[in-house]
């Protein structure tokens, strides 16, 4: 038996939620769970109004015909659910639902307090189906893949290849060094004289100066 009390928090029509929760009882499968319940407020005249009940498998949607004395139920599952939506208006708001085909189911009137819960418990509700769903298509997929088949190769009796004798490396006489020029004078003197100036123990002018006489001595 489905408590009422619950279904009352958001200033819910004790009365309409008491009549759906009745007929609704009935009509719940294994293992599924009422979530929330939203009941239509009119402006004006709310003597009948619409409910919407989110549940783990699906959304109901409640009318009530033949002034009140009996109910038409609607059901939508989550799986030909494409999105839910809510847009608030002046008087409530209006709570959309977008199927995978056909056109959208908007109920009007319903309290912005409920429309919002309505919405999360809805949203909810079809993210986690839709997770689940993508869980069981990779489980599907693991499933059926074919296994991998590993041929079994036999093993060839190792060779054993014995080192070759040793023979000692031919004899090659190391290259002769490279003799070095000895430098003359002129380049002796001008080497002299760029250390000086690298070191900056003489300006360039004296540099040019005294370079120009050591080559006009040649």
């Amino acid at each position: 038996m489905i408590l009422i009390d619950r279904f009352l928090s958001d200033e819910q029509d004790p009365k309409a939620v008491e009549r759906v929760l009745g007929k609704l009882n009935d009509m719940l499968s294994t293992n599924e769970e009422l979530i929330y319940m939203a009941v239509q407020k009119k402006p004006a005249v709310n003597l009948l109004p619409d409910c919407i009940a989110v549940s783990n498998k699906r959304i109901f949607y409640c009318e009530p015909v033949n002034f009140g004395i009996t109910m038409n139920f609607k059901d939508i599952s989550w799986k030909s659910i494409k999105e839910v939506s809510f847009k608030e208006e002046f008087f409530g708001s209006k709570f959309i639902c977008v199927p995978q085909h056909g056109e959208n189911i908007i109920t009007e009137y319903i309290p912005k307090v409920q429309a919002r819960k309505l919405y999360q418990a809805a949203y909810e509700q079809l993210e986690s189906f839709r997770e689940q769903q993508r869980l069981n298509e990779m489980e599907e997929r693991r499933s059926s893949a074919s296994p991998v088949t590993v041929n079994a190769v036999a093993e060839e009796p190792a060779v054993i290849n014995e080192p070759p004798a040793y023979t000692p490396p031919a004899y090659i006489p190391p290259a002769p060094a490279p003799v070095e020029e000895a430098e003359d004078e002129t380049t002796l003197k001008l080497r002299k004289l760029k250390t000086l100036y690298d070191k900056h123990l003489i300006t360039q002018d004296e540099y040019d100066a005294k370079k120009a006489d050591i080559l006009a001595s040649l």
